[in-house]
């Protein structure tokens, strides 16, 4: 289980990565009970 420092630090990554994404996906990998890495994958549409 993360602690709370870890805790906060994770969710201003994810902030920082949701904040400018339009299209696509953020993925959170997890080893043995902590996020140990965050993947962003951006779509980007040609109209």
């Amino acid at each position: 289980m993360a602690s709370e420092q870890e805790f906060q630090r994770i969710s201003k990554q994810l902030q920082e990565l949701l904040k400018d994404l339009k299209y696509g996906s953020v993925t959170l990998i997890v080893q043995d009970g902590k996020v140990i890495q965050l993947e962003k994958n951006e779509k980007v549409r040609i109209k």
